[in-house]
C-alpha cells in the first residue's frame, strides 16, 4: 500500500504549523472543543455503528465507548490544551562561550508525529490537541474496531481547521488496515517519531518493525503493594479504585501483594472487589486468607503466568511476600516500568519503595488510576512511556517537542 502522497501532504502540513501564533492555535482548540459538543449526537452515532459490532463482555468495550459525559470531558481536556503555555520556543539552556559564540538550546516541533492505537476514539481528540499545540502534523493509525468513531472525529476537526484557513493534512487518519500500520512503520524521512498505544503485542510490533524512532507507551502491569504499616482503610480504597475505575487502562491494577503479617486484612482489603465480580488469583496462603470470605466462584489459585500479565479485565494475581525487599523483586521481575504503588504508613518504608521501584510512576497511598496526563495537570496526554530515553510518564506537550542549538557569532572561526 503505497501511502507516500499522504506522508508528503502531512510533512508540508507540518511545516507549516511554524507560522501560526499560538494565540491562533488556541482558538483552533478551543473551536475544536466547541464543535466536539455541538456534533455530540453524530460522534456518538458513528461511535454506536462501532459499538454494534462489539460484545459488551469484551473489556474493549469500554474503551470504545463514547458518551456525551465523555464528550464533554474530551472538550474540557481540549480546552485545557488550549490554555496551558506554548512548550514551544522555550530557551532551555544559555551560554556564551570563551570565543564570543552565543548559544541557545530551544524547543521546537518534531515535525509529523505518527500514533497507532487501537479502541480508543477519544485519543484522536487528544493526539490533535497536543500535536497541534506543540506545532507537529500527526498521522494515524487507528483501529478498525473505532473506525466510524475516529473518521468521524476527523471530519469534524477538519472542519474546524478549514473554517481557520489551516491544512487539513495537520491531521491525518489512514485506512484502518494492517497495510497501513505496515507502510507507517516505512514512513522514514516523511514521519519523525512513532507511539504505539495499545497491548504489549501491539507495541512489540512496531518496536521490532519500524524504521523510524518509536517511544514505547502504554503497556501497564501494575502492583499495589501493601506493606506490614499499611492503612486498611486507605488500602481498601486504593485497591477497589486501582481496579474497578476502568478496567481496560493501562493504569489499572492488575497485581496486588500483600505483607504475610497482614494476610488477617486480606478478606477486607478485597471485600469491595467482589461487588465487581473480580476474579482473584492468589497463591497459597492468600487463598486460604480468602477462603470463605471471597465469593468461591472468583477465587482460583494462581498459576505463574497469572504474574506479570495485564489483565484489562475484572481479574487480579494476589501475591503473599515476607518483606519489603521480596516485594521490591517481585515488582522487578514482573514489573512493565509504568506505575506502581505501596501503601504504608512507615515513611522509610515509603522512602525505600519509591527509590528502589524502576518505573514511570511510582506512588505512596495512592492508586495507580492516577497515572493521567490530565490528572497530572498537563492536559491530554498523548500516551504513558514506558521506557527510558527522551520521555517517560503521561507525555504531554513539553514532551512531544524535540530541541534545536541556536549558535549566533561574529566572525569567529575554529582553530586548526
Amino acid at each position: 500500500m503505497d501511502l507516500t502522497h499522504l506522508y508528503e501532504r502531512a510533512k508540508k502540513a507540518g511545516r507549516g504549523l511554524l507560522q501560526w501564533p499560538v494565540e491562533r492555535v488556541n482558538e483552533v482548540l478551543r473551536a475544536v472543543a466547541d464543535e466536539a459538543v455541538a456534533r455530540t449526537e453524530y460522534i456518538l452515532a458513528e461511535n454506536a455503528r462501532d459499538l454494534a459490532r462489539m460484545s459488551p463482555d469484551n473489556p474493549l468495550y469500554d474503551r470504545l465507548k463514547l458518551t456525551a459525559e465523555r464528550i464533554q470531558g474530551i472538550a474540557s481536556d481540549t480546552r485545557h490544551v488550549a490554555e496551558l503555555p506554548s512548550p514551544l520556543g522555550r530557551v532551555l539552556k544559555h551560554t556564551v562561550l570563551p570565543n564570543g559564540l552565543d548559544l541557545k538550546r530551544v524547543s521546537v516541533p518534531f515535525g509529523v508525529i505518527g500514533v497507532i492505537y487501537e479502541a480508543r476514539p477519544n485519543v484522536t481528540f487528544d493526539v490533535f490537541s497536543l500535536c497541534l499545540k506543540a506545532g507537529s502534523a500527526c498521522v494515524l493509525k487507528g483501529g478498525r474496531d473505532a473506525d466510524c468513531s475516529n473518521r468521524a472525529i476527523v471530519e469534524v476537526i477538519h472542519g474546524v481547521l478549514e473554517r481557520f484557513g489551516m491544512n487539513p493534512d495537520t491531521l491525518t487518519l489512514l485506512p484502518a488496515d494492517r497495510e497501513a500500520t505496515a507502510s507507517l512503520l516505512q514512513a522514514r524521512g516523511y514521519v519523525d517519531l512513532l507511539i504505539p498505544r495499545g497491548g504489549r503485542s501491539l507495541i512489540d510490533y512496531v518496536r521490532d518493525n519500524a524504521r523510524i524512532p518509536v517511544i514505547e507507551t502504554g503497556a501497564g502491569v501494575c502492583h499495589t503493594y501493601f506493606d506490614a504499616g499499611g492503612d486498611l482503610r486507605k488500602g481498601t480504597a486504593i485497591v477497589n479504585n486501582a481496579k474497578t475505575r476502568r478496567v481496560s487502562v493501562c493504569n489499572a491494577l492488575d497485581s496486588l501483594l500483600v505483607h504475610e503479617s497482614r494476610l488477617a486484612d486480606l478478606p477486607a482489603l478485597c471485600a469491595p472487589l467482589a461487588e465487581s465480580r473480580v476474579r482473584i488469583y492468589a497463591d497459597a496462603p492468600a487463598l486460604a486468607a480468602l477462603d470463605g470470605h471471597y465469593p468461591a466462584d472468583l477465587l482460583e489459585a494462581a498459576m505463574d503466568e497469572h504474574y506479570g500479565t495485564e489483565f484489562m479485565d475484572y481479574k487480579m494475581a494476589v501475591r503473599t511476600v515476607a518483606s519489603l525487599d521480596e516485594a521490591l523483586a517481585h515488582i522487578a521481575r514482573f514489573g512493565s516500568g509504568h506505575s506502581e504503588c505501596i501503601v504504608t504508613e512507615d515513611a522509610e518504608a515509603a522512602a525505600r519503595f519509591q527509590q528502589m521501584v524502576d518505573a514511570a510512576c511510582v506512588y505512596v497511598n495512592a492508586p495507580t488510576s492516577f497515572t493521567d496526563g490530565a490528572q497530572f495537570g498537563l492536559g491530554a496526554e498523548i500516551g504513558i512511556s514506558t521506557q527510558k530515553l527522551h520521555a517517560r510518564g503521561p507525555m504531554a506537550l513539553e514532551e512531544i517537542t524535540t530541541y534545536k542549538w541556536l549558535v549566533r557569532g561574529d566572525g569567529q572561526v575554529r582553530p586548526k
